[in-house]
């Protein structure tokens, strides 16, 4: 690996959302930009963050004035706006990391290691195969269990199904203390993984995935048996609904709300992020109970398709100078070498993106200490890495799933027939595609939105 002695300062900026709730991140990003600078002086990599609803806009306006980042980092939720957002000039804004990387096998001396990306996380961004952005934090959802509790009622291993669900929880709920058997925040990840579980899709053209959304499907069968289950489980009380509003900056409460239900040993379960691990293992040592992981219980009636991918990618912007490209791809390449990716799963909680990550994370005995993380490993590689294993592509995601929480509220708290109510959700979802695919498909207003759009 060599430097330019006396070379022009280039300038590569790299612009993140802000993630206040993952500890280590930003200090992380910035130990390997300063590390990377080390490596190559003329390389200058600033790192600028943003909130999360606003990073869109910041980016679009900071192009139209010739001035746009190198690299940016969105939420897994704005991919399609990501691949929709245009350049003043009127062509896509980003381009693909594969085309850009052009068959090299090193750049500036760094081994090419995007190839060694997870599976189910490289076909996830990419398109007709190749790969369109690197995801940088990788995340799903997992079965969390107080191990205590379990062995108290008899329990000897975790449920795979919903069935098997019910009748644990239904086993837990007559020891002292405890009110329910599960808990789970009303978010919209859920009802996509559930879906995504269940071969089923969101959105027509194979979740938008083989061409553009332009019908919704939240009314689908798939989605339907999830939403009869939940509520059949919160009427036989074995299922714990915290009633937090779902939308807006309350979204982080609900998921704070389930979590203490879980370390005060109201419910024996919770489904969370696959990123929380660490954080229930340790509440539930302070607690004095055990907690073990488990894969996020299924349909049993859909054959099994994968559970999605959530967490951030990283986009290249396209049209930058050679020297200003190459040097992002390069610090991208550094940024995934095996020590730096599992440097940043031990530090965030987040699943370790390549495999050469993972072979260095088992060489150093870390599942055997943390075996919840293998188990989300184990989890991702049983994807099928169908349409529907790999999430919706479409635009507005955020507030559709807005849709659908809002309806699995009135479903919960109020006497609204499920069929009719999700029809009903469809439709606004429907509503808000159109609008999307009319004004911010690309056009002026694209990136533009509100920023309670994007939270």
């Amino acid at each position: 690996m060599t430097t330019t002695a006396g070379a022009a300062e280039v300038a590569v900026d790299v612009w993140l959302p802000r993630h206040p709730e993952v500890p280590g991140y930003l200090s992380g990003i910035r130990r390997v930009a300063a590390s990377f600078h080390d490596l190559h002086p003329e390389y200058v990599i600033t790192i600028r963050e943003a909130d999360v609803g606003t990073l869109p806009e910041e980016v679009r306006a900071a192009s139209l004035q010739g001035r746009p980042p190198a690299l940016v980092q969105f939420p897994h939720t704005t991919t399609q706006l990501a691949r929709d957002m245009l350049s003043g000039s009127g062509t896509p804004l980003f381009a693909s990391v594969h085309e850009a990387v052009a068959g090299r096998r090193e750049i500036l001396g760094h081994p090419v290691v995007t190839g060694d990306i997870l599976a189910a996380a490289r076909a996830c961004y990419s398109s007709d195969g190749e790969l369109m952005a690197v995801p940088s934090l990788i995340s799903t959802t997992l079965l969390y269990a107080n191990t205590d509790l379990l062995a108290a009622a008899g329990v000897t291993r975790l449920p795979q199904t919903w069935n098997e669900v019910e009748g644990v929880c239904e086993a837990v709920r007559g020891l002292p203390g405890v009110s329910h058997g599960i808990t789970w925040p009303n978010h919209g990840w859920l009802f996509q993984q559930a879906v995504a579980q269940s071969g089923g899709l969101l959105a027509d053209h194979g979740n938008g995935r083989r061409g553009r959304a332009e019908k919704m499907l939240l009314d689908s069968p798939e989605m339907l048996a999830f939403v009869g289950w939940w509520r059949r489980m919160h009427r036989q009380g074995r299922y714990l609904y915290t009633g937090q509003p779902v939308d807006g900056e309350s979204v982080r409460q609900a998921w704070e709300d389930t979590f203490s239900a879980f370390v005060e040993q109201k419910v024996a379960f919770i489904l969370g992020s696959s990123a929380e691990a660490d954080r229930l293992a340790r509440a539930g040592r302070e607690r004095g109970f055990g907690v073990a992981a488990g894969r996020t219980p299924y349909s049993g009636r859909f054959p099994f398709a994968g559970t999605l991918i959530g967490g951030d990618a990283i986009w290249l912007v396209d049209g930058l100078e050679p020297d200003v490209r190459d040097g992002a791809l390069a610090f991208l390449q550094y940024l995934m070498t095996p020590a730096h990716v599992a440097e940043r799963h031990c530090d965030t909680g987040f699943a370790p993106a390549t495999g050469a990550a993972t072979k260095l994370l088992t060489a150093q005995g870390w599942f055997e200490e943390h075996p919840q993380a293998a188990v989300t490993l184990d989890q991702l590689a049983a994807s099928d890495r169908s349409p529907a294993a790999l999430g919706a592509l479409i635009g507005d995601l955020t507030r559709i799933q807005g849709v659908m929480t809002q309806a699995m509220h009135d479903v919960l708290l109020g006497e609204e027939d499920p069929v009719w109510r999700f029809a009903s959700a469809n439709a606004e979802a429907q509503r808000l595609l159109d609008e999307y695919n009319v004004r911010g498909r690309g056009g002026p207003d694209c990136g533009n939105d509100p920023p309670r759009r994007l939270r």
